[in-house]
C-alpha cells in the first residue's frame, strides 16, 4: 500500500491531460439536434476510464428519450466499511465563440493558472477531481470506503432521467453519504461548505377584465383595469416589512439556532458589499435577520414579470382585456413546495376582486429544498477535508439557490448530501470564458480523499 495523495501529485499532469480531453468532446444536453451523439461519446469516455480505473459494475443506462446516465461501483472495502455515494454530471451548456470567447469553447487552453473551456468547472473539472481521487486510491490499494458512482448526462437540462431513476433504484444506490462537487467556495485560499440550498415553487397569475381591448375614454372609470387588478394583488402578498403575507407560509420554517446564526457571521454580506454586487440604493426584506439569513435561511416570494396592455413607443389609450405575471417561492428546509403553492394560490384568490376573473396555474417542477446538520458527522469529515486539502478551515454557507438533486437524494436515500465543491463563483459558468484554476483541480482531487479517508474514520 503506497500513498494516494503522493499518487495523485505525481500523476497530476496526466489528470489535467484527460480532463481537457474530456473537455474537447462538446456535450450539450439542450442541443438534442447536433450534439447527442457528442453527449454519448462523453458518456462511453468516462466509461472507459471508470474500466481502467478498477471500477466495477460499470452501466451505461440510456432510456429512450434521454441522455445516458453512468452507474459504476467498487465495493472491496468490507461489509462494515461505509458506502459513499459520488454523483456528478457530464453535460455542458452551449457555447459558441459567438457568445463572447476568447478561445474556442470546446478547445481547451491553459492560459496563466487558468483552465479555460466550457465545462471546465461546471461540472466536468470538479466532477473528474472525484474520479481521480477514487483512481488514486484505488491504484495505490488504499481506499477505505466503498464507492459508488452515479453521473449523469441531463444536468443542465433539469436531470429528468434521473428524477425518475433514483426512486425506482433506492437499494442499489444506498450509501451511508452522497458527495457533489459541482459547486463554488469563497475563494482560492478561503474554502466553504453549503450546508443547504433552497427550494423553489413556480407559477404564474393571469387576470381577464373585459372581453377584449377596451377604449379607456368610453369604458374608464367603471371596468376595472386588469394591469391594475393585478398590481394591486401582487402588492398584498408582502407586509410592509418585507415578509410574505400569506396565513401559513412560514409555519414550516426550521427556526435558526444561535451557533448557526454565529457561524453564518463569518460569511455576513456588508450593505457595501450589497451595493456592489447589486447596484441596488439600499436592501430590502426581513429586518430580523441579516443579509446572509435573508438569502439562504428565509424562504421568498418573488415576481419575475408583469405583461398586459400597450408598452411600445408613443401613445395607445387601450384598457386592457387582460393582465400576466410570473412568480416563484424560493423555500428553507421542511417546507414543501407543493404546500406552500397551494397556500399562495388561495391567498390570490382571496385578494382577487370580483370584478375580476383570476387563474392560478403551477408551472415548472417543485424542487424541495435541503439541510445539512452543520453537526453532522459527514460534513465535519468535509471540513476535516478542506483542513487538510485547503490548509485552512472551511466557513459554512446557506446557499440562496437550489439543485433539486441534493433533495432528491436526501428524501429518496436518506442520506447526507456533502456539497464539497472546488469552484469559484467568479469561474464564468454558463457564461463565455468558463475557467477552472489548475491548482484547484489538483487540490480538489487531494481533498476529495481527504474527505472518504475522513468519513471512513467517523
Amino acid at each position: 500500500m503506497s500513498d494516494p495523495h503522493k499518487y495523485a501529485a505525481e500523476h497530476g499532469e496526466r489528470f489535467l491531460s484527460q480532463l481537457q480531453d474530456l473537455l474537447r468532446i462538446p456535450s450539450v444536453s439542450a442541443d438534442k439536434t447536433n450534439h447527442t451523439a457528442d453527449v454519448e461519446q462523453a458518456a462511453r469516455w468516462l466509461a472507459e476510464d471508470m474500466e481502467r480505473i478498477g471500477l466495477e459494475n460499470i452501466e451505461v443506462i440510456q432510456e429512450e428519450g434521454h441522455h445516458p446516465l453512468l452507474y459504476a461501483e467498487w465495493m472491496n472495502a468490507g461489509e462494515d466499511a461505509p458506502t459513499v455515494l459520488i454523483y456528478g454530471h457530464y453535460d455542458v451548456q452551449p457555447a459558441e465563440v459567438r457568445d463572447g470567447w476568447d478561445t474556442p469553447p470546446f478547445e481547451p487552453v491553459i492560459k496563466g493558472d487558468k483552465l479555460y473551456a466550457r465545462g471546465a468547472s461546471d461540472d466536468k473539472g470538479q466532477m473528474f477531481a472525484q474520479l481521480k481521487a477514487a483512481e488514486a486510491l484505488l491504484a495505490t490499494d488504499s481506499c477505505p470506503v466503498n464507492l459508488k458512482f452515479l453521473i449523469e448526462g441531463e444536468e443542465e437540462i433539469s436531470s429528468a432521467g434521473l428524477l425518475s431513476y433514483v426512486p425506482q433504484n433506492v437499494g442499489k444506490l444506498a450509501a451511508d453519504v452522497c458527495v457533489i462537487s459541482d459547486t463554488a467556495i469563497l475563494g482560492r485560499e478561503e474554502p466553504s461548505i453549503v450546508y443547504a440550498l433552497r427550494g423553489l415553487t413556480y407559477f404564474e397569475v393571469e387576470v381577464h377584465g373585459p372581453a377584449s381591448d377596451l377604449h379607456s375614454g368610453s369604458w374608464g372609470g367603471v371596468v376595472h383595469n386588469p394591469v391594475q387588478a393585478i398590481a394591486e394583488i401582487i402588492a398584498g402578498l408582502h407586509n410592509a416589512d418585507g415578509s410574505v403575507n400569506v396565513s401559513g407560509f412560514y409555519d414550516d420554517v426550521l427556526p435558526l439556532e444561535a451557533d448557526e446564526r454565529e457561524k453564518l457571521k463569518a460569511v455576513e454580506m456588508t450593505e457595501e458589499r450589497f451595493k456592489a454586487s447589486t447596484g441596488a440604493p439600499q436592501p430590502w426584506g426581513e429586518p430580523a435577520y441579516s443579509l446572509t439569513e435573508r438569502i439562504g435561511a428565509r424562504p421568498t416570494l418573488e415576481v419575475h414579470g408583469i405583461e398586459g396592455g400597450f408598452y411600445g413607443e408613443g401613445a395607445k389609450t387601450v384598457l386592457p382585456s387582460r393582465a400576466l405575471a410570473k412568480l416563484s417561492c424560493r423555500l428553507v428546509a421542511n417546507q414543501d413546495p407543493a404546500k406552500i403553492y397551494d397556500l399562495v394560490k388561495q391567498r390570490i384568490y382571496e385578494l382577487a376582486p370580483d370584478t375580476v376573473t383570476v387563474d392560478v396555474r403551477h408551472i415548472g417542477a417543485n424542487g424541495f429544498p435541503a439541510l445539512v446538520d452543520i453537526n453532522d458527522p459527514a460534513l465535519q469529515a468535509a471540513v476535516t477535508a478542506y483542513e487538510r486539502g485547503w490548509g485552512s478551515s472551511p466557513k459554512y454557507v446557506r446557499g440562496g439557490g437550489s439543485i433539486p438533486i441534493v433533495a432528491e437524494f436526501q428524501n429518496n436515500l436518506n442520506i447526507p448530501v456533502i456539497l464539497l465543491g472546488f469552484g469559484l463563483e467568479t469561474d464564468g459558468i454558463h457564461g463565455p470564458n468558463e475557467h477552472f484554476h489548475v491548482d484547484m483541480f489538483h487540490k480538489g482531487i487531494d481533498t476529495a480523499i481527504h474527505f472518504l479517508e475522513a468519513v471512513a474514520k467517523q
